[in-house]
Protein backbone atom coordinates (compact mmCIF):
# COMPACT_ATOMS: atom_id res chain seq x y z
CA UNK A 1 0.00 0.00 0.00
CA UNK A 2 1.45 3.06 -1.01
CA UNK A 3 1.71 6.26 1.63
CA UNK A 4 -1.38 7.94 -0.35
CA UNK A 5 -3.54 5.15 0.31
CA UNK A 6 -2.60 4.70 3.79
CA UNK A 7 -3.25 8.10 4.84
CA UNK A 8 -6.84 7.60 3.70
CA UNK A 9 -7.36 4.15 5.31
CA UNK A 10 -5.48 5.73 8.73
CA UNK A 11 -8.23 8.90 7.83
CA UNK A 12 -11.37 6.29 7.57
CA UNK A 13 -10.26 4.40 10.43
CA UNK A 14 -9.70 7.25 12.88
CA UNK A 15 -13.30 9.12 11.77
CA UNK A 16 -15.28 5.94 12.05
CA UNK A 17 -14.11 3.10 13.47
CA UNK A 18 -12.02 4.99 16.56
CA UNK A 19 -14.48 7.70 16.16
CA UNK A 20 -17.59 5.59 17.18
CA UNK A 21 -15.67 3.90 19.78
CA UNK A 22 -14.94 7.05 21.34
CA UNK A 23 -18.22 8.73 21.08
CA UNK A 24 -19.57 5.31 22.97
CA UNK A 25 -17.04 5.01 25.24
CA UNK A 26 -14.86 8.67 25.91
CA UNK A 27 -10.81 8.40 26.31
CA UNK A 28 -10.09 9.35 30.00
CA UNK A 29 -8.59 12.28 29.52
CA UNK A 30 -8.53 14.73 26.37
CA UNK A 31 -4.48 14.49 26.11
CA UNK A 32 -2.26 11.73 26.66
CA UNK A 33 1.53 13.00 26.72
CA UNK A 34 4.75 11.36 28.44
CA UNK A 35 6.81 13.74 30.87
CA UNK A 36 8.25 15.62 28.48
CA UNK A 37 5.20 17.23 26.91
CA UNK A 38 5.20 14.82 24.00
CA UNK A 39 1.62 13.76 22.67
CA UNK A 40 1.00 10.44 22.72
CA UNK A 41 -1.42 9.55 19.68
CA UNK A 42 -3.76 7.20 19.94
CA UNK A 43 -2.33 4.75 16.98
CA UNK A 44 1.26 4.79 15.02
CA UNK A 45 1.73 3.27 11.83
CA UNK A 46 4.25 3.50 8.92
CA UNK A 47 3.12 7.37 8.33
CA UNK A 48 4.53 8.47 11.36
CA UNK A 49 7.76 6.89 10.83
CA UNK A 50 8.26 7.88 6.96
CA UNK A 51 11.39 10.02 7.16
CA UNK A 52 13.54 7.78 9.30
CA UNK A 53 16.11 5.90 7.01
CA UNK A 54 17.36 2.73 8.46
CA UNK A 55 20.78 2.77 7.85
CA UNK A 56 21.65 6.68 8.25
CA UNK A 57 18.95 6.66 11.22
CA UNK A 58 19.13 3.45 13.24
CA UNK A 59 21.56 1.13 11.88
CA UNK A 60 22.77 -1.91 13.04
CA UNK A 61 23.68 -2.95 16.90
CA UNK A 62 27.65 -1.91 17.41
CA UNK A 63 27.84 0.53 14.36
CA UNK A 64 26.98 4.18 14.21
CA UNK A 65 24.95 5.69 15.06
CA UNK A 66 24.19 3.30 17.79
CA UNK A 67 20.80 3.93 18.11
CA UNK A 68 20.43 -0.03 18.22
CA UNK A 69 22.92 -0.75 21.27
CA UNK A 70 26.98 -0.06 21.31
CA UNK A 71 27.85 -3.86 21.32
CA UNK A 72 26.82 -5.99 18.22
CA UNK A 73 25.60 -8.94 20.44
CA UNK A 74 24.74 -6.93 23.64
CA UNK A 75 22.91 -9.47 26.38
CA UNK A 76 23.66 -12.41 23.97
CA UNK A 77 27.48 -12.48 24.87
CA UNK A 78 27.22 -11.51 28.55
CA UNK A 79 24.35 -9.66 30.92
CA UNK A 80 24.77 -6.31 32.04
CA UNK A 81 26.88 -5.58 35.18
CA UNK A 82 24.62 -6.14 37.80
CA UNK A 83 25.92 -2.86 39.70
CA UNK A 84 23.56 -2.09 43.11
CA UNK A 85 24.67 0.89 45.09
CA UNK A 86 25.86 0.69 48.68
CA UNK A 87 27.92 2.29 51.32
CA UNK A 88 27.40 3.74 54.79
CA UNK A 89 28.32 4.04 58.04
CA UNK A 90 32.05 2.96 58.28
CA UNK A 91 34.02 0.97 55.88
CA UNK A 92 34.18 -2.09 57.72
CA UNK A 93 30.12 -2.25 57.23
CA UNK A 94 30.13 -1.49 54.45
CA UNK A 95 32.54 -4.12 53.17
CA UNK A 96 30.52 -6.82 54.84
CA UNK A 97 27.89 -5.29 52.73
CA UNK A 98 29.82 -5.48 49.71
CA UNK A 99 31.07 -9.11 50.07
CA UNK A 100 27.55 -9.98 50.47
CA UNK A 101 26.16 -8.72 47.62
CA UNK A 102 29.32 -10.55 45.17
CA UNK A 103 28.02 -13.12 47.57
CA UNK A 104 24.76 -13.04 46.32
CA UNK A 105 25.32 -12.59 42.43
CA UNK A 106 26.14 -8.76 42.34
CA UNK A 107 28.62 -8.15 39.61
CA UNK A 108 30.22 -4.62 40.41
CA UNK A 109 30.21 -2.73 43.40
CA UNK A 110 29.10 1.17 43.26
CA UNK A 111 30.13 3.18 46.42
CA UNK A 112 28.14 5.48 48.17
CA UNK A 113 30.12 8.21 50.20
CA UNK A 114 28.38 10.36 53.12
CA UNK A 115 28.25 13.83 52.88
CA UNK A 116 31.34 15.62 54.43
CA UNK A 117 33.86 12.84 52.01
CA UNK A 118 30.92 14.21 48.79
CA UNK A 119 32.08 18.12 49.88
CA UNK A 120 35.45 17.09 50.84
CA UNK A 121 35.57 17.54 54.91
CA UNK A 122 37.01 14.89 57.26
CA UNK A 123 34.45 13.24 60.02
CA UNK A 124 35.79 15.34 62.58
CA UNK A 125 35.09 19.01 61.00
CA UNK A 126 32.81 21.13 62.13
CA UNK A 127 31.09 20.93 59.63
CA UNK A 128 30.61 16.83 59.28
CA UNK A 129 28.58 16.49 62.88
CA UNK A 130 25.26 14.73 62.40
CA UNK A 131 26.32 13.48 58.56
CA UNK A 132 29.27 11.04 59.23
CA UNK A 133 28.10 7.75 57.45
CA UNK A 134 24.67 8.53 57.38
CA UNK A 135 23.93 8.58 53.23
CA UNK A 136 26.88 6.82 52.45
CA UNK A 137 30.47 5.53 53.70
CA UNK A 138 33.24 8.11 55.58
CA UNK A 139 36.32 7.91 53.58
CA UNK A 140 38.62 10.14 55.45
CA UNK A 141 42.11 8.46 54.00
CA UNK A 142 43.67 5.66 53.10
CA UNK A 143 43.31 3.84 56.19
CA UNK A 144 39.56 3.88 55.42
CA UNK A 145 39.73 2.95 51.50
CA UNK A 146 41.98 -0.14 52.59
CA UNK A 147 39.40 -1.17 54.77
CA UNK A 148 36.58 -1.09 52.72
CA UNK A 149 37.83 -3.09 50.23
CA UNK A 150 39.40 -5.40 52.80
CA UNK A 151 39.09 -8.94 51.08
CA UNK A 152 38.18 -7.96 48.01
CA UNK A 153 40.47 -8.40 45.24
CA UNK A 154 40.52 -5.21 42.97
CA UNK A 155 41.78 -6.71 39.76
CA UNK A 156 38.67 -9.35 39.36
CA UNK A 157 35.94 -6.70 40.23
CA UNK A 158 34.65 -3.05 38.17
CA UNK A 159 34.21 -0.52 40.55
CA UNK A 160 31.88 2.73 40.07
CA UNK A 161 32.11 5.95 42.56
CA UNK A 162 29.98 8.23 43.15
CA UNK A 163 32.07 10.89 44.11
CA UNK A 164 32.23 14.39 42.49
CA UNK A 165 34.20 17.23 43.75
CA UNK A 166 36.94 15.32 45.25
CA UNK A 167 36.73 12.42 42.78
CA UNK A 168 40.90 12.88 42.03
CA UNK A 169 41.54 12.06 45.88
CA UNK A 170 39.10 8.95 46.19
CA UNK A 171 40.25 7.72 42.23
CA UNK A 172 44.33 8.51 43.89
CA UNK A 173 43.71 6.49 47.04
CA UNK A 174 41.70 3.25 45.05
CA UNK A 175 44.68 3.49 42.85
CA UNK A 176 46.76 3.21 46.16
CA UNK A 177 44.87 0.07 47.38
CA UNK A 178 45.19 -1.79 44.17
CA UNK A 179 49.30 -1.30 44.75
CA UNK A 180 49.12 -2.81 47.94
CA UNK A 181 47.21 -5.45 46.20
CA UNK A 182 49.72 -5.95 43.91
CA UNK A 183 47.41 -4.66 41.12
CA UNK A 184 48.57 -2.15 38.91
CA UNK A 185 47.04 0.72 37.81
CA UNK A 186 46.61 -0.60 34.42
CA UNK A 187 44.58 -3.37 35.20
CA UNK A 188 41.97 -1.38 37.32
CA UNK A 189 38.40 -1.25 35.86
CA UNK A 190 35.65 0.86 36.96
CA UNK A 191 34.12 4.97 36.78
CA UNK A 192 34.44 7.99 38.51
CA UNK A 193 31.18 10.14 38.79
CA UNK A 194 33.47 13.66 38.44
CA UNK A 195 30.72 15.25 37.22
CA UNK A 196 30.68 18.42 38.83
CA UNK A 197 28.84 20.49 36.00
CA UNK A 198 25.29 18.83 37.26
CA UNK A 199 26.43 19.40 41.07
CA UNK A 200 26.11 23.43 40.18
CA UNK A 201 22.87 22.46 37.83
CA UNK A 202 21.30 20.13 40.47
CA UNK A 203 22.74 18.54 43.13
CA UNK A 204 25.07 20.83 45.27
CA UNK A 205 27.72 19.15 46.36
CA UNK A 206 30.82 21.09 44.71
CA UNK A 207 33.44 22.60 46.59
CA UNK A 208 35.62 24.53 43.92
CA UNK A 209 34.58 27.33 40.82
CA UNK A 210 33.63 26.16 37.26
CA UNK A 211 37.24 26.69 35.99
CA UNK A 212 39.11 25.07 38.50
CA UNK A 213 36.83 22.16 38.75
CA UNK A 214 37.10 21.72 35.18
CA UNK A 215 40.95 21.45 35.74
CA UNK A 216 40.87 18.83 38.22
CA UNK A 217 38.15 16.68 35.37
CA UNK A 218 40.91 17.35 32.67
CA UNK A 219 43.49 16.07 34.82
CA UNK A 220 42.36 13.03 35.79
CA UNK A 221 41.41 12.38 31.96
CA UNK A 222 45.09 12.97 30.90
CA UNK A 223 46.41 11.26 34.00
CA UNK A 224 44.44 8.23 32.85
CA UNK A 225 44.49 7.87 29.36
CA UNK A 226 48.10 7.20 30.18
CA UNK A 227 48.09 5.34 33.58
CA UNK A 228 45.04 4.43 34.26
CA UNK A 229 43.58 3.33 30.20
CA UNK A 230 40.92 1.23 31.25
CA UNK A 231 39.22 3.34 33.70
CA UNK A 232 35.88 5.52 33.09
CA UNK A 233 37.08 8.95 33.49
CA UNK A 234 33.95 10.33 34.05
CA UNK A 235 29.84 9.49 34.29
CA UNK A 236 28.29 12.37 33.06
CA UNK A 237 24.75 11.99 35.13
CA UNK A 238 21.56 12.88 34.33
CA UNK A 239 20.13 10.98 36.93
CA UNK A 240 20.33 13.84 39.11
CA UNK A 241 19.39 16.04 36.85
CA UNK A 242 16.43 13.85 36.55
CA UNK A 243 15.84 13.40 40.22
CA UNK A 244 15.53 17.35 40.70
CA UNK A 245 12.52 17.12 38.62
CA UNK A 246 13.94 17.21 35.07
CA UNK A 247 11.78 15.48 32.07
CA UNK A 248 12.47 12.58 29.83
CA UNK A 249 14.08 15.36 27.10
CA UNK A 250 15.78 17.84 29.93
CA UNK A 251 17.47 14.85 31.03
CA UNK A 252 18.79 14.01 27.63
CA UNK A 253 19.78 17.67 26.29
CA UNK A 254 21.22 19.04 29.80
CA UNK A 255 23.40 15.22 30.14
CA UNK A 256 24.40 15.46 27.08
CA UNK A 257 25.60 19.33 26.86
CA UNK A 258 27.54 18.82 30.02
CA UNK A 259 29.33 16.04 27.95
CA UNK A 260 29.85 18.77 24.95
CA UNK A 261 31.54 20.92 27.98
CA UNK A 262 33.94 18.48 28.76
CA UNK A 263 34.55 17.34 25.68
CA UNK A 264 35.93 20.68 24.44
CA UNK A 265 37.17 21.71 28.30
CA UNK A 266 39.85 18.65 27.77
CA UNK A 267 40.37 19.95 23.91
CA UNK A 268 41.55 23.20 25.42
CA UNK A 269 43.70 21.40 27.32
CA UNK A 270 45.91 19.96 24.45
CA UNK A 271 43.91 16.23 24.34
CA UNK A 272 42.92 14.45 21.24
CA UNK A 273 39.62 13.81 21.25
CA UNK A 274 39.96 10.31 20.87
CA UNK A 275 42.36 9.58 23.64
CA UNK A 276 39.69 10.31 25.92
CA UNK A 277 36.21 10.03 24.51
CA UNK A 278 36.76 6.17 25.06
CA UNK A 279 36.45 6.34 28.65
CA UNK A 280 33.48 9.21 28.78
CA UNK A 281 30.94 7.28 30.18
CA UNK A 282 26.98 8.04 30.95
CA UNK A 283 24.98 8.00 34.20
CA UNK A 284 20.62 7.97 33.69
CA UNK A 285 17.73 7.47 35.46
CA UNK A 286 15.33 4.75 34.12
CA UNK A 287 11.37 6.51 35.08
CA UNK A 288 7.94 5.34 35.17
CA UNK A 289 6.96 5.03 31.26
CA UNK A 290 8.12 2.51 30.41
CA UNK A 291 8.48 3.31 26.37
CA UNK A 292 9.40 7.05 26.73
CA UNK A 293 12.48 5.98 29.16
CA UNK A 294 13.52 2.96 26.23
CA UNK A 295 12.72 5.85 23.30
CA UNK A 296 15.39 7.75 25.45
CA UNK A 297 17.87 5.62 25.97
CA UNK A 298 17.80 5.22 22.31
CA UNK A 299 17.31 8.98 21.29
CA UNK A 300 20.62 9.57 23.60
CA UNK A 301 22.82 7.50 21.92
CA UNK A 302 22.29 8.63 18.78
CA UNK A 303 22.23 12.51 19.31
CA UNK A 304 25.46 12.04 20.91
CA UNK A 305 27.25 9.58 18.14
CA UNK A 306 26.32 12.52 16.15
CA UNK A 307 27.71 14.91 18.07
CA UNK A 308 31.09 13.09 18.82
CA UNK A 309 31.69 12.78 14.99
CA UNK A 310 30.47 15.62 13.44
CA UNK A 311 31.03 18.58 16.10
CA UNK A 312 34.15 16.99 17.46
CA UNK A 313 35.34 15.23 14.38
CA UNK A 314 36.53 12.14 16.81
CA UNK A 315 37.36 9.10 14.41
CA UNK A 316 37.53 6.05 17.13
CA UNK A 317 34.42 4.48 17.16
CA UNK A 318 34.26 3.90 20.93
CA UNK A 319 34.70 7.49 20.97
CA UNK A 320 30.96 7.92 19.62
CA UNK A 321 29.45 5.10 21.75
CA UNK A 322 27.63 6.51 24.47
CA UNK A 323 28.18 3.50 27.15
CA UNK A 324 26.00 4.61 30.20
CA UNK A 325 25.19 3.38 34.07
CA UNK A 326 21.30 3.27 34.29
CA UNK A 327 19.70 3.51 38.24
CA UNK A 328 15.90 3.27 38.53
CA UNK A 329 13.95 6.68 40.04
CA UNK A 330 14.31 7.21 43.59
CA UNK A 331 12.07 10.14 43.25
CA UNK A 332 9.37 7.45 42.19
CA UNK A 333 9.45 5.64 45.64
CA UNK A 334 6.67 6.25 48.06
CA UNK A 335 7.15 6.05 51.83
CA UNK A 336 3.40 4.60 51.55
CA UNK A 337 2.75 0.99 50.97
CA UNK A 338 6.34 0.77 49.71
CA UNK A 339 6.15 -2.75 48.71
CA UNK A 340 4.30 -0.66 45.74
CA UNK A 341 7.69 0.32 45.02
CA UNK A 342 9.14 -3.51 43.96
CA UNK A 343 6.73 -2.93 40.94
CA UNK A 344 7.52 0.40 40.00
CA UNK A 345 11.19 -0.38 40.49
CA UNK A 346 10.96 -3.95 38.20
CA UNK A 347 9.04 -1.40 35.47
CA UNK A 348 12.16 0.99 35.59
CA UNK A 349 14.74 -1.93 35.31
CA UNK A 350 13.01 -3.58 31.89
CA UNK A 351 12.78 0.09 30.36
CA UNK A 352 16.79 0.14 31.13
CA UNK A 353 17.45 -3.05 30.31
CA UNK A 354 15.28 -2.62 26.97
CA UNK A 355 16.96 0.53 26.65
CA UNK A 356 20.27 -1.31 26.08
CA UNK A 357 21.47 -0.33 29.22
CA UNK A 358 25.62 -1.17 30.38
CA UNK A 359 24.92 -1.26 34.10
CA UNK A 360 22.22 -1.30 36.39
CA UNK A 361 21.07 -0.27 40.13
CA UNK A 362 17.97 -1.37 41.02
CA UNK A 363 16.65 0.91 44.32
CA UNK A 364 15.29 -0.98 47.34
CA UNK A 365 11.65 -0.74 48.50
CA UNK A 366 12.56 1.12 52.03
CA UNK A 367 14.66 3.69 49.96
CA UNK A 368 11.89 6.15 50.74
CA UNK A 369 11.76 6.02 54.64
CA UNK A 370 15.86 5.08 54.86
CA UNK A 371 18.79 3.18 53.89
CA UNK A 372 17.90 0.08 52.31
CA UNK A 373 17.81 -2.88 54.89
CA UNK A 374 19.90 -6.28 53.64
CA UNK A 375 16.21 -8.10 52.89
CA UNK A 376 15.15 -4.83 50.53
CA UNK A 377 18.49 -5.09 48.72
CA UNK A 378 18.37 -8.46 47.99
CA UNK A 379 15.54 -8.53 46.58
CA UNK A 380 16.07 -5.29 44.45
CA UNK A 381 19.03 -7.48 43.30
CA UNK A 382 16.89 -10.34 42.54
CA UNK A 383 14.88 -8.03 40.33
CA UNK A 384 17.76 -7.34 37.97
CA UNK A 385 18.27 -11.26 37.80
CA UNK A 386 15.02 -12.09 36.84
CA UNK A 387 14.53 -9.83 34.21
CA UNK A 388 17.81 -11.20 33.16
CA UNK A 389 17.19 -15.18 33.35
CA UNK A 390 13.63 -15.68 33.13
CA UNK A 391 11.86 -12.67 30.88
CA UNK A 392 13.57 -13.50 27.45
CA UNK A 393 13.85 -9.75 27.11
CA UNK A 394 17.45 -10.20 27.10
CA UNK A 395 18.14 -12.47 24.21
CA UNK A 396 17.83 -10.33 21.05
CA UNK A 397 19.08 -7.14 20.76
CA UNK A 398 17.17 -3.96 20.62
CA UNK A 399 13.38 -5.59 20.73
CA UNK A 400 11.74 -3.13 20.71
CA UNK A 401 13.08 -1.16 17.13
CA UNK A 402 10.44 -1.02 14.30
CA UNK A 403 7.93 -0.26 16.87
CA UNK A 404 6.25 2.81 15.20
CA UNK A 405 5.42 4.02 18.15
CA UNK A 406 9.00 3.39 19.62
CA UNK A 407 11.07 4.91 16.58
CA UNK A 408 8.59 7.80 15.67
CA UNK A 409 9.51 8.81 20.01
CA UNK A 410 12.66 8.16 19.92
CA UNK A 411 13.10 10.40 16.40
CA UNK A 412 10.77 13.64 18.29
CA UNK A 413 12.96 13.12 21.97
CA UNK A 414 16.22 13.00 19.78
CA UNK A 415 15.05 16.33 18.45
CA UNK A 416 13.79 18.17 21.07
CA UNK A 417 16.79 17.08 22.59
CA UNK A 418 18.88 18.97 20.11
CA UNK A 419 16.79 22.27 20.31
CA UNK A 420 17.51 22.40 24.00
CA UNK A 421 21.13 22.10 23.41
CA UNK A 422 21.29 24.83 20.61
CA UNK A 423 19.64 27.35 22.90
CA UNK A 424 22.73 26.35 25.74
CA UNK A 425 24.96 26.74 22.47
CA UNK A 426 23.78 30.14 22.09
CA UNK A 427 23.76 30.98 25.43
CA UNK A 428 27.68 30.12 25.76
CA UNK A 429 27.75 26.19 26.68
CA UNK A 430 26.73 24.66 30.26
CA UNK A 431 28.99 26.21 32.32
CA UNK A 432 27.40 29.87 31.15
CA UNK A 433 23.73 28.16 31.15
CA UNK A 434 23.90 27.25 34.91
CA UNK A 435 25.75 30.45 35.92
CA UNK A 436 22.88 32.53 33.87
CA UNK A 437 20.33 29.67 35.57
CA UNK A 438 18.83 28.53 32.18
CA UNK A 439 19.21 24.98 33.23
CA UNK A 440 18.08 25.27 37.15
CA UNK A 441 15.05 27.47 35.80
CA UNK A 442 14.33 24.50 33.46
CA UNK A 443 14.45 21.91 35.70
CA UNK A 444 12.41 24.02 38.70
CA UNK A 445 9.20 24.78 36.05
CA UNK A 446 9.02 20.70 34.89
CA UNK A 447 9.04 19.99 38.71
CA UNK A 448 6.58 22.29 40.04
CA UNK A 449 4.46 21.45 37.02
CA UNK A 450 4.81 17.60 38.00
CA UNK A 451 4.27 18.39 41.28
CA UNK A 452 1.12 20.39 40.77
CA UNK A 453 -0.29 17.25 38.58
CA UNK A 454 -0.06 15.00 41.70
CA UNK A 455 -1.61 17.88 44.40
CA UNK A 456 -4.80 17.97 41.66
CA UNK A 457 -5.10 14.37 40.96
CA UNK A 458 -4.57 14.93 37.72
CA UNK A 459 -1.43 12.23 38.22
CA UNK A 460 -1.97 9.27 40.00
CA UNK A 461 0.33 7.90 42.22
CA UNK A 462 -0.59 4.55 43.70
CA UNK A 463 -0.71 4.68 47.14
CA UNK A 464 -0.46 8.18 47.66
CA UNK A 465 -2.84 10.31 46.20
CA UNK A 466 -4.92 7.19 45.20
CA UNK A 467 -5.61 3.58 46.44
CA UNK A 468 -5.03 4.13 49.81
CA UNK A 469 -5.11 2.36 53.22
CA UNK A 470 -4.52 2.38 56.63
CA UNK A 471 -1.21 1.14 57.39
CA UNK A 472 1.12 0.61 60.50
CA UNK A 473 4.50 2.27 61.29
CA UNK A 474 7.28 0.30 58.93
CA UNK A 475 9.44 -1.40 61.18
CA UNK A 476 12.94 -3.49 60.04
CA UNK A 477 14.83 -0.10 58.56
CA UNK A 478 18.53 0.50 58.77
CA UNK A 479 19.90 2.65 61.29
CA UNK A 480 23.26 4.47 60.98
CA UNK A 481 24.70 4.14 64.91
CA UNK A 482 25.08 8.20 65.46
CA UNK A 483 28.48 6.74 67.69
CA UNK A 484 30.15 6.25 63.87
CA UNK A 485 30.86 9.73 64.21
CA UNK A 486 32.70 9.36 67.29
CA UNK A 487 34.87 6.28 65.76
CA UNK A 488 35.60 8.03 62.92
CA UNK A 489 36.88 10.86 64.92
CA UNK A 490 38.68 8.26 67.07
CA UNK A 491 40.16 6.65 63.97
CA UNK A 492 41.36 10.31 62.46
CA UNK A 493 43.35 10.82 65.73
CA UNK A 494 45.17 7.21 66.05
CA UNK A 495 46.15 7.86 61.93
CA UNK A 496 47.44 11.30 62.25
CA UNK A 497 49.61 10.16 65.58
CA UNK A 498 51.18 7.63 63.99
CA UNK A 499 51.77 8.95 60.52
CA UNK A 500 55.05 10.99 59.78
CA UNK A 501 54.13 14.11 59.73
CA UNK A 502 56.91 15.76 57.82
CA UNK A 503 56.46 13.42 54.93
CA UNK A 504 52.34 14.15 55.20
CA UNK A 505 53.47 18.14 55.16
CA UNK A 506 55.88 17.89 52.58
CA UNK A 507 53.58 16.13 50.31
CA UNK A 508 50.82 18.68 50.61
CA UNK A 509 53.34 21.80 50.21
CA UNK A 510 54.19 20.15 46.82
CA UNK A 511 50.27 20.07 46.13
CA UNK A 512 49.44 23.09 46.82
CA UNK A 513 52.70 24.58 44.24
CA UNK A 514 51.35 22.28 41.94
CA UNK A 515 47.61 23.52 42.46
CA UNK A 516 49.43 27.71 42.04
CA UNK A 517 51.02 26.41 39.06
CA UNK A 518 49.96 24.31 35.66
CA UNK A 519 51.16 21.12 36.69
CA UNK A 520 48.57 18.12 36.21
CA UNK A 521 47.69 17.73 39.99
CA UNK A 522 46.91 13.64 39.55
CA UNK A 523 50.31 12.72 40.90
CA UNK A 524 50.98 15.18 43.55
CA UNK A 525 47.64 13.91 44.84
CA UNK A 526 48.45 10.41 44.62
CA UNK A 527 51.83 10.91 46.77
CA UNK A 528 49.93 12.86 49.72
CA UNK A 529 47.20 9.83 49.58
CA UNK A 530 50.11 7.33 49.76
CA UNK A 531 51.75 9.49 52.42
CA UNK A 532 48.08 9.30 54.17
CA UNK A 533 46.87 12.86 54.21
CA UNK A 534 43.39 12.74 55.04
CA UNK A 535 40.80 13.89 52.28
CA UNK A 536 39.94 17.10 54.38
CA UNK A 537 43.36 17.74 54.47
CA UNK A 538 44.13 17.99 50.69
CA UNK A 539 40.83 19.79 49.72
CA UNK A 540 42.09 21.76 52.28
CA UNK A 541 44.91 22.87 50.04
CA UNK A 542 42.75 23.16 47.21
CA UNK A 543 40.63 25.16 48.98
CA UNK A 544 43.29 27.55 49.99
CA UNK A 545 44.30 27.87 46.16
CA UNK A 546 41.11 27.81 44.27
CA UNK A 547 39.07 29.54 46.61
CA UNK A 548 35.17 27.74 47.24
CA UNK A 549 32.20 28.19 44.77
CA UNK A 550 29.63 30.75 46.15
CA UNK A 551 26.31 30.18 43.57
CA UNK A 552 25.21 33.57 42.86
CA UNK A 553 22.46 33.16 40.35
CA UNK A 554 18.42 33.71 41.69
CA UNK A 555 15.72 32.19 39.84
Amino acid sequence: MNQGDLKGEYGRWKSGTYGKACARFPERRERFEGSSGIEVKPLYTPLDVERIDYLDDLGFPGEYPYTRGVQPTMYRGRFWTMRQYAGFATAEESNRRYKYLLEQGQTGLSVAFDLPTQIGYDSDHELSAGEVGKVGVAIDSLADMETLFDGIPLNKVSTSMTINAPASMLLAMYIAVAEKQGVPADKLNGTIQNDILKEYAARGTYIYPPKQSMRLITNIFEYCSKNVPRWNTISISGYHIREAGATAVQEVAFTLADGIAYVKAAIDAGLDVDDFGPRLSFFFNAHNDLFEEVAKFRAARRLWARIMRDRFGAKDRKSMQLRFHTQTAGCTLTAQQPDNNIVRVTLQALAAVLGSTQSLHTNSRDEALALPSQDSVRIALRTQQIIAYESGVADTVDPLAGSYYIEALTDEIEQKAADYIQRIDEIGGAPAAIERGFIQAEIEESAYRYQMEIESGQRKIVGLNDFQIEEERPSGLLKVDPAVGDLQCRKLEELRAKRDGATVEASLAALKRAAEGSDNLMPHILDAVRAYATLGEMCGVLRDVFGEYKPTVAY
